[in-house]
């Protein structure tokens, strides 16, 4: 059910729905002209704001291993300045109905992002990295929730899927359906950072080979993980739950699936460091039953007739709005 690349990536519901930092978009704040990529009906859509989400957006293409041609760049540089109008047109409109953003719900958001992070002080320096404020973030929320609750009042609430619709596009879809082979796996991971010399990279493996010993002495794996692996999981004792092919990393995944479950695997070397491996389970391809992705699918469906609902109403909106565009190519 995932949508495929060349739909708008930044399909508009859904850029609007998510939260991240590195967006500040506060458009309104006087700017000098250069900095400038768009107004919107006198609102200013700055520079930063526009190499912010590029930089986010960008970011996500790569880990997704999805390489980008200059034109294909070029076109997702424009898509990402739409994105960024259809969102000030949008949030202007909020405004103009009168929706108002509890202060209380702003300050939740707050907390729930700050408890991503460590500490107070972690979550200041990341501001300070991304130059930003936490009255920037507090705005930033501000105009997203006002934006939902715009979408929800006109759209979400007034959109229906029927039975019919759901069962209709699970039998006209098999493919998105299709549960592939997964494998359940604890790990011990020696950390070896990439910079490491070979001697550093020996010393790390001699480490991991004398755990090894005490497994094959018949110790426990779980234990093993818990007192010695430097990986995020080990208090899981190294369990890092089900995975799918193209989950984890090449080398980890070859070992993982070629093992039967309770097998350990010989050291696995990967660009995190050394690993042992045990598979504890592992399930087939499976296709998920109709009744048990139902309800998940109509959600699915309501938010592609919605989204299709806020984008027709966006057009509108542009039909009757001053937009200005002044997108550059940066010089190389």
């Amino acid at each position: 059910m995932q949508a495929k690349y060349g739909r708008r990536p930044w399909a508009l519901v859904t850029a609007l729905i998510l939260i991240w930092v590195a967006s500040p978009a506060l458009a309104g704040e006087k700017q000098p002209p250069e900095d400038k990529v768009a107004v919107v009906n006198g609102s200013v859509i700055t520079r930063a704001d526009f190499d912010m989400e590029m930089s986010h957006v960008q970011r996500r293409l790569f880990s997704m291993g999805t390489p980008l041609s200059n034109s294909q760049l070029s076109e997702i540089k424009k898509e990402v300045l739409e994105n960024l109008i259809d969102r000030e047109l949008l949030y202007q409109e909020s405004q103009k109905k009168g929706i108002k953003v509890d202060k209380a719900a702003i300050n939740e958001q707050l907390m729930i992002l700050k408890k991503r992070f460590a500490s107070e002080a972690e979550f200041k320096n990341a501001l300070s990295r991304m130059n930003l404020s936490e009255a920037a973030i507090k705005s930033q929320f501000k105009r997203r929730m006002a934006i939902q609750q715009l979408i929800d009042n006109q759209f979400a609430q007034k959109v229906t899927v029927s039975d019919k619709e759901t069962k209709a596009y699970y039998d006209s879809h098999p493919d998105s359906f299709k549960q592939p082979e997964q494998v359940r796996a604890r790990h011990i991971l020696i950390k070896v950072d990439p910079q490491a010399d070979e001697s550093q990279k020996a010393k790390a493996r001699k480490k991991l080979e004398k755990i090894q010993l005490k497994l094959q002495k018949g110790e426990d794996f779980a234990a093993l993980a818990k007192e010695f692996s430097q990986g995020s999981t080990s208090a899981q004792g190294g369990d890092v739950g089900y995975f799918s092919r193209g989950q984890v990393v090449r080398p980890f995944e070859e070992a993982a699936f070629a093992l039967r479950p309770g097998e350990v695997s010989d050291i696995v070397e990967t660009r995190f460091g050394y690993h042992l491996i045990k598979v504890i389970d592992k399930r087939p391809q499976t296709t998920i039953a109709y009744e048990d992705i139902k309800d998940r699918l109509e959600e699915y469906l309501k938010q592609e007739k919605v989204q299709k609902e806020v984008s027709l109403y966006v057009e509108k909106l542009k039909e009757k709005a001053k937009v200005e565009r002044f997108l550059t190519e940066n010089p190389e």
